[in-house]
């Protein structure tokens, strides 16, 4: 199932999920020009590793405009897409961003307190991602969102209730 829009309709355009898109994407399209190595190198210098993150608390920031692979990325960005435009709408461009940052770094400190030891980087928008759409079904618990639903061979839409969609996600 691939979200494509709520049917919560908007009235405003959606400049914040815009630009954090277009900025997850361009940092992605960065990161897939390295060589494997230097590509190694950055995620361990700008993703979160909990077992070194003292003097490295920029990390909490930094990972979560990081991906590792286009569909990591890809999904991430639907979803945002899919959920973040109807919060923006909702709360304004200035506040929704800030939301959005505070929800990746709430997520980022969890994952440091949950695996204080770990060594293998955290990298992803998932963390901010979840924040919105938790936000979004607080405030549009009856909402419902047009999905691409692939069936056999057949490719269709059909709208799905928003907290389905935070389940499946």
């Amino acid at each position: 199932m691939i979200p494509l829009r709520s049917t919560q309709r908007t009235y405003n355009a959606a400049i914040a999920t815009g630009i954090l898109i277009a900025l997850n994407v361009l940092i992605f399209l960065y990161q897939a020009s390295m060589s494997h190595y230097r590509l190694e190198l950055f995620v361990f210098r700008w993703g979160i590793v909990p077992d070194a993150i003292s003097g490295h608390l920029y990390t909490l920031f930094t990972s979560m405009f990081l991906h590792g692979g286009w569909t990591h990325l890809l999904g991430n960005m639907l979803f945002l897409w899919g959920y973040g435009r109807n919060v923006e709408d909702l709360i304004g461009t200035g506040k929704f961003f800030g939301f959005y940052i505070l929800c990746g770094l709430a997520a980022a400190i969890v994952q440091v307190v949950a695996n204080p030891y770990s060594r293998i980087p955290t990298i992803g928008a998932s963390g901010a991602i979840a924040g919105v759409m938790g936000a979004y079904l607080v405030k549009f618990p009856r909402s419902r969102i047009v999905t691409l639903v692939p069936i056999f061979i057949f490719i269709t839409t059909t709208e799905i209730p928003a907290w389905v969609m935070l389940i499946w996600w």
